[in-house]
């Protein structure tokens, strides 16, 4: 597992560190859980996921990779 040093505003480290503690989670577990809500993963975790559609709709990998940028924009937006 890797360490990441990052530096927060005071005011929205204290928040975290509240939000955690209420919800009995490790701050290290709600930025993960953040992170993946934003889209962020391993691009083997990404490929696979274009595999999976891709063969769900049996459409061409173009199409699938063109769909998934689309899927990926759209969900990054909101």
């Amino acid at each position: 597992m890797s360490r990441l040093t990052i530096t927060l505003d005071d005011d929205l480290h204290r928040a975290l560190k509240e939000t955690a503690a209420r919800q009995g989670r490790s701050i290290s577990r709600l930025i993960e859980e953040s992170l993946r809500l934003r889209g962020i993963q391993s691009m083997e975790n990404a490929r696979q996921l274009v595999e999976r559609a891709r063969s769900e709709a049996q459409c061409s990998e173009a199409d699938a990779i063109r769909l998934a940028a689309e899927e990926t924009r759209a969900h990054r937006s909101k």
